[in-house]
């Protein structure tokens, strides 16, 4: 990201602090700190006063610092909350806000025990998280490169699949194409299930061997430039039989139905909703028993949720997946994922594999 829209990003935050009358703000949430400074490593803080900021990390990433973050920036050589103390003693700060839901029981009594009694610590909830909801033309973009590269990575790993192969070896085979492509991590544990094990939504691979005529769930993504890409697809080992065609041809209307329901001013739910209602006329709206998708960006799972209760509404600029699936016990599970951008006049899907029934 330009360094120029770190200093924006954080004084859109100093503004909120002053319409709440918040003296300070200690960040302590590391994909928030990232996305206020740009820091990649894996400790620091980011102390919000009227007018500037300060960023605090230990002696490891001395250099580090220096070179990704543009504000003051200070090394603590031991625990870094009496420092963060000392900075608001001496900026005089008696509101100060924390983030709530990120912050341990140790940390906040570290803080309130150094801090004087006139000053008070204020639980903050989401006002970051509901910032990055909104992308900017530099993030849309380092996301559609994840997206592009973790596709990529899934079709090449495809060609190898074979019967008798382990789950566990597709799903290294799949982390190994992705980081030869430039990813720096997988976006999280690669999902691949094969047989009855495809009714599990977040299946772990396991030693399992393809069977030599069945289904394959692969839900997988990939981490570049910090930015996060999630896509699931199915693959069909020996010819797919005609109630598999059937589930997957109403998963995937169900799906192609959620992402025409993307548009600015909707609510998440009402994507949900036009999942559900196509999987309903199937008869398979029972199955479907999580969220149509999710926010992603610095995170795999952010704000906002596709949920049957989600009263979000959809803004240009948001990045979220579209996931529907449904799941039997005793038969197996199809789920298809893609990942779209909310655009002014409706939505762009990012992913760019087929989604047509792929039969090996």
């Amino acid at each position: 990201m330009p360094a120029s829209e770190f200093a924006l990003r954080r004084r859109a935050l100093e503004r909120r602090m002053a319409d709440e009358r918040l003296d300070a703000f200690v960040v302590s949430f590391l994909p928030n700190v990232r996305y206020l400074t740009g820091f990649t490593g894996s400790n620091g803080l980011l102390v919000m006063l009227p007018g500037r900021a300060v960023f605090l990390t230990d002696p490891r990433y001395r250099i580090q610092a220096a070179q990704e973050v543009e504000c003051p920036v200070q090394v603590a050589p031991g625990a870094m909350l009496p420092r963060v103390a000392v900075l608001l003693r001496r900026a005089g700060s008696r509101r100060i806000g924390f983030e709530r839901t990120r912050t341990t029981v140790d940390a906040f009594d570290t803080l309130r025990g150094a801090l004087p009694m006139r000053s008070s610590l204020e639980p903050i909830s989401g006002w970051i998280e509901h910032q990055r909801m909104i992308k900017s033309e530099p993030e849309i973009a380092a996301i559609q490169r994840s997206v592009e590269l973790n596709s990529r990575a899934f079709e090449q790993a495809a060609r190898h699949v074979r019967p008798g192969m382990r789950e566990s070896e597709l799903a290294a085979e799949l982390d190994y194409r992705s980081r030869r492509l430039g990813a720096e991590a997988p976006a999280f544990e690669t999902i691949v299930a094969a047989g009855t094990r495809t009714a599990l939504p977040h299946a772990r691979p396991t030693a399992a061997r393809l069977p030599s005529n069945g289904m394959i769930l692969v839900d997988m993504g990939a981490m570049l430039a910090g930015y996060a890409s999630d896509m699931t697809r199915m693959l069909f080992l020996g010819r797919a039989a005609p109630h598999a065609r059937r589930m997957y041809a109403a998963v995937l209307e169900a799906q192609l139905a959620a992402i025409d329901a993307v548009r600015p001013g909707v609510k998440a739910q009402a994507v949900d909703r036009a999942a559900r209602r196509i999987l309903a006329r199937h008869d398979l709206d029972r199955a479907f028993v999580h969220s149509t998708g999710h926010g992603l960006g610095l995170e795999i799972h952010e704000p906002p949720r596709v949920g049957k209760k989600e009263n979000t509404l959809l803004e240009p600029g948001m990045v979220i997946t579209i996931e529907p699936g449904v799941y039997f016990e005793d038969y197996g599970g199809i789920r298809i994922e893609d990942t779209v951008v909310v655009t002014a006049n409706g939505c762009n899907v990012l992913t760019p594999t087929s989604k047509d029934l792929h039969a090996i």
